[in-house]
C-alpha cells in the first residue's frame, strides 16, 4: 500500500474544502437553518409531535441524511470528474499507483467532507431543538457507512458522466426527492396506505429510518433492515468500480 500516494491525493481534495470555505460550509449551514426555520415555524406549529418526538428534533435526521448524500455523492463526483475534464487523470493513472490507492485517496477525501458537514448540521439543529442520541455507536454506524458509499457512488457518477449537465444530474435532480419522500419530514405511518406501500420502494427510506432509530428508538422500518439496504449497496457500488478499473471504462479511451 502506497500510503504517501493516499495521503497526496486525500489532502490535496481536501484543500479544495479550504479554498471554497463559504460554499462547502457555510452554505449547508445556512439552508439549514432556513429548514428549521421554514418546516419548524409553517409545519411544526400545526405538528406538535410525532410518536412523542418534537417536530423539530424529528426531522433532524432526515436533514443530515439530505447533507450528507449530497455533499457525499457531490464532492465523490467531482474529485474524479475535474481531473477527467482537465486532462490530469492520466497523471494519476500512469503514476505507480493502484486504483485501491486511488479510490481510497478520492473516495476518502468525499466521506470526510460529507462527516464533517454533517457534524456542523447537527451542531446547528441542537441551536433550534433539543436532541438525544439514544444509541451514538448506532448512529456513528449508520452515519460513516453512508458517507463512504454515496461517496462511491458519486466517485462511479464522476467517471461516468461526460458534463457538468451528468455529473449534477444524480444528487441534484434525484437524491432531493427520494430524501424528501422518504420519510425526512414526515412518518410514513401518516400516508394512506397506498402511498405507504410505495414508499417502502425508495431506497432512502431505510437510510433515514435506521439513522433516525439510533436518535429516538422510532423508525418507518427496521434498523437491521436499513443497515442491510445501505451494506448491499455499498457491495454493489464496490463491484460495479472493480469492472470499471477492470475495463478501463471512460478512464483509459
Amino acid at each position: 500500500m502506497n500510503i504517501e500516494a493516499v495521503k497526496s491525493i486525500y489532502f490535496f481534495e481536501m484543500a479544495r474544502t479550504r479554498r471554497t470555505l463559504l460554499q462547502s460550509v457555510v452554505s449547508p449551514v445556512i439552508s439549514t437553518s432556513l429548514y428549521f426555520i421554514v418546516f419548524g415555524a409553517a409545519i411544526g406549529a400545526r405538528i406538535q409531535e410525532i410518536d412523542g418526538i418534537s417536530y423539530g428534533a424529528f426531522i433532524t435526521p432526515g436533514l443530515m441524511m439530505l447533507t450528507l448524500l449530497t455533499q457525499c455523492i457531490g464532492n465523490g463526483s467531482f474529485g474524479i470528474y475535474f481531473p477527467k475534464f482537465t486532462g490530469t487523470i492520466y497523471e494519476v493513472l500512469s503514476s505507480p499507483i493502484s486504483m485501491v490507492e486511488i479510490v481510497l485517496g478520492y473516495v476518502g477525501a468525499a466521506a470526510t467532507k460529507g462527516l464533517m458537514i454533517g457534524t456542523i448540521i447537527l451542531a446547528t439543529a441542537s441551536l433550534f431543538v433539543d436532541l438525544s442520541i439514544a444509541h451514538p455507536f448506532v448512529m456513528l454506524f449508520f452515519f460513516v457507512l453512508t458517507a463512504v458509499t454515496f461517496s462511491l457512488f458519486g466517485f462511479i457518477i464522476g467517471i461516468w458522466a461526460k458534463d457538468f449537465e451528468q455529473l449534477n444530474l444524480i444528487p441534484m435532480l434525484v437524491v432531493p426527492p427520494l430524501v424528501f419522500l422518504g420519510g425526512s419530514f414526515y412518518s410514513i405511518d401518516m400516508l394512506p396506505p397506498f402511498w405507504r406501500a410505495v414508499s417502502h420502494f425508495n431506497p432512502v427510506l431505510y437510510l433515514i429510518s435506521g439513522f433516525r432509530w439510533s436518535f429516538f428508538e422510532i423508525s418507518d422500518v427496521n434498523p437491521v433492515a436499513s443497515a442491510v439496504i445501505i451494506l448491499v449497496f455499498l457491495t454493489l457500488c464496490m463491484a460495479v468500480l472493480t469492472w470499471i478499473f477492470r475495463t478501463g471504462y471512460k478512464l483509459r479511451n
